[in-house]
C-alpha cells in the first residue's frame, strides 16, 4: 500500500474550504488529482497561539486503494430477536452504545428509558423554558438520548483506555452525524442535529430485533441469591434477562435511593459544583483569536481554564466545564423546587453567547459522611438547587450576578441580556454558597481574569447552578469484569455509575458492559 503522509500549517480559510485544502495538500505532495486514490482527513486543530491564527492538518493521500475501514467503515447488526436478552435501564449514549453492541455480539437488548423518545420530549422542555414546569420523567437530563440530546453535542473525551474512540465516532457518522466529526480535534454534533442521530440509533436497535421502551421507569430490581435476574417497572411488569446494565445518568437519585435499599452497594465519590458564566462570543473570539472579527472561516472560539485555590488549608481546584462556544444555557431540573443550570451549542454555534461552567472540586472530605453516607454528596447537590430556587423566586428563574459584582461584593443592580430562557433574577450570589466555595470561586475568577485580559468584568455575568457536573455516587464494580463488587450480573455502567464524563465516554463505557456480558454468557454456554 502506498500512501504519502502529510502535516500542514494553514490559514483558516484553506483549512476549512474543502476544495482549497485539497488543492495544498496534492500541491504539498506534488501530485495531480488522478495520482490519489483517497484522500483520508485525520486530523485539524487550531492553533491561536501567536499573533495570526492558524490551523493544523494531517492527512494521508493513498495512492493505491486503502483498506476498506479507511473509505467508509460499515458496523452491521444481525437479527438478535430470539437471543438470550440484555437489560438496559437508560437510553442515553451508555445505554444505547451498549445496545448496538449486544447486537454485534449475538445478543438481545431491551432498553427501558423513563422518559420520552426525542420528539415527544420537546414538549416538556418547552414546558420548563415557558411556563417553568418541571416534568420529572420528561426533562433536559431524562429522556430518550439522555442529558447529551438537548445539551450540547460534543464528542470529544480526555480517556485514552476505556475503548475505541474512533469506532463510536464512526457510528455517529453512520447514524448521520458530518463525517467531520472524524477529523476535527475537538468534534461537535450540536444540539440541533443529536435528536435526529439518536432516533437514528434506536431505529437501528429495534430493526435488529432489540427492543427500546419509553415510559418504563424503572421501580425495583429482582436479586436472588446476590444475583441480578430483572427489573420491575412503574406499571409492575417484571423483565427478566442475562445481566441489567444500569446505565440511568448522573441526576437518577432514586435509582441510588432504590438500589440503597435493597442493599446494593452505593458510595459517596467526588465531584463537583458552581456557577455558568455568559460572555458575548465576540468578546471570547477577541481575547483568543486576538482579532476584532473572527471572520466566516473560523468556528466561535472556546477556552479552558483551572485555577488552584487553598481555604482552611485545603487545596481545591477551579476549573471551566462543558465550555459552550455560540451556546445557550437552558434549565435542567429533575423535579420541581430546584434550579439547575447546563450549556448546549447548535452545530454553527452560531449564537452570540459563549457561556461555560466555572465549578469548585468536592472532594469526600468536604462532604458530610457521618450524617448522610452514600449521598453525603447528593445531599450538597440537592441543598444547593433548592436554595438557588428559594433565592430566585420559586420558579425557573435563576438567579444571577454580573461577574466582578461577584468577586467584588456587591449586588447588581441589574443584569446583562441572557440567552437561559425562563429568566434571571439579581441576587447576592456569595450568600447563595457556602463560605468555602464562594471563596473559591471568586479566586478562581480573579485567577481567570489574569489569564484571558477582559474575561473578568461586568459584560459578563455568573448565573446558578451548574450542580450536575457527575454523578455523586459511585456503584463500585470490579476493575476487570465490570459487574457490581457484590451483586453479579449486574453492570454499573457511564456516568450515573461514576464511570464517564460526556457522551463518548459513557458510549465507551456502554460497549465495555456489553463485551464483558457477551463474554461470560458465551463461556456458560
Amino acid at each position: 500500500m502506498r500512501k504519502k503522509e502529510l502535516e500542514l500549517v494553514l490559514a483558516p480559510e484553506v483549512a476549512f474550504d474543502a476544495a482549497q485544502l485539497e488543492h495544498e495538500l496534492l500541491k504539498s505532495a506534488k501530485l495531480s488529482p488522478e495520482d490519489v486514490k483517497f484522500l483520508h482527513r485525520i486530523k485539524r486543530s487550531i492553533d491561536a497561539r501567536g499573533r495570526q491564527v492558524l490551523v493544523r492538518v494531517k492527512a494521508d493521500l493513498y495512492l493505491d486503494n486503502p483498506p476498506a475501514e479507511i473509505i467508509s467503515p460499515v458496523y452491521r447488526y444481525g437479527d438478535v430477536s430470539k437471543e438470550k436478552a440484555v437489560i438496559i435501564v437508560g437510553a442515553g449514549p451508555a445505554g444505547l452504545f451498549a445496545a448496538l453492541r449486544c447486537i454485534e455480539l449475538g445478543l438481545k437488548p431491551i432498553v427501558l428509558e423513563r422518559g420520552k423518545d426525542v420528539r415527544s420530549r420537546r414538549r416538556d422542555l418547552a414546558a420548563i423554558n415557558k411556563e417553568h414546569i418541571v416534568n420529572p420523567d420528561s426533562n433536559y437530563c431524562f429522556g430518550e438520548g439522555g442529558a447529551g440530546t438537548y445539551s450540547d453535542g460534543k464528542l470529544y473525551t480526555r480517556s485514552k483506555k476505556r475503548g475505541d474512540l474512533l469506532r463510536i465516532l464512526q457510528i455517529f457518522v453512520q447514524h448521520g452525524a458530518t463525517p467531520d466529526i472524524l477529523f476535527d480535534a475537538h468534534p461537535h454534533i450540536g444540539t440541533n442535529k443529536l435528536p435526529k442521530i439518536i432516533e437514528a440509533l434506536r431505529e437501528t436497535v429495534r430493526e435488529a430485533g432489540g427492543e427500546v421502551l419509553f415510559d418504563m421507569r424503572v421501580t425495583d430490581f429482582i436479586v436472588e441469591r446476590g444475583e441480578m435476574k430483572g427489573v420491575v417497572t412503574q406499571d409492575g411488569q417484571e423483565y427478566i434477562g442475562e445481566s441489567v446494565i444500569l446505565a440511568t445518568g448522573h441526576s437518577a437519585r432514586d435509582i441510588f435511593e432504590t438500589l440503597h435499599a435493597s442493599g446494593v452497594t452505593i458510595e459517596a465519590k467526588p465531584f463537583a459544583m458552581g456557577v455558568r458564566v455568559e460572555h458575548q462570543q465576540s468578546l471570547i473570539d477577541s481575547i483568543q483569536y486576538k482579532c476584532d472579527d473572527r471572520g466566516p472561516y473560523l468556528p466561535a472560539s472556546s477556552y479552558a481554564l483551572v485555577q488552584q485555590t487553598v481555604y482552611n488549608n485545603r487545596q481545591r481546584g477551579i476549573f471551566s466545564f462543558c465550555m459552550c462556544p455560540g451556546g445557550f444555557i437552558v434549565p435542567s431540573a429533575t423535579a420541581p423546587g430546584e434550579v439547575v443550570v447546563n450549556g448546549m451549542s447548535p452545530s454553527r454555534r452560531d449564537s452570540k453567547f459563549a457561556n461555560s461552567g466555572i465549578v469548585v472540586a468536592i472532594e469526600l472530605e468536604d462532604m458530610e459522611l457521618e450524617k448522610y453516607g452514600p449521598f453525603a454528596g447528593l445531599h450538597m447537590q440537592q441543598a444547593l438547587e433548592q436554595k438557588a430556587c428559594q433565592m430566585a423566586g420559586g420558579t425557573q428563574v435563576a438567579p444571577a450576578q454580573l461577574l466582578q459584582d461577584f468577586t467584588n461584593g456587591k449586588v447588581s443592580k441589574s443584569l446583562l441580556e441572557t440567552s437561559y430562557q425562563p429568566g434571571l433574577a439579581s441576587v447576592d450570589m456569595n450568600e447563595l454558597f457556602s463560605e468555602d466555595m464562594a471563596y473559591r470561586l471568586r479566586e478562581g475568577f480573579k485567577g481567570f481574569g489574569n489569564k484571558m485580559r477582559g474575561y473578568l468584568s461586568n459584560d459578563a455575568q455568573i448565573v446558578g447552578v451548574e450542580s450536575r457536573t457527575s454523578s455523586p455516587v459511585r456503584i463500585p464494580r470490579d476493575k476487570e469484569t465490570l459487574e457490581h463488587v457484590t451483586i453479579k450480573n449486574l453492570y454499573p455502567c457511564g456516568e450515573g455509575a461514576g464511570y464517564a464524563g460526556g457522551i463518548v465516554s459513557a458510549a465507551m463505557d456502554g460497549e465495555r458492559c456489553a463485551e464483558m456480558i457477551a463474554a461470560k454468557v458465551k463461556r456458560v454456554l
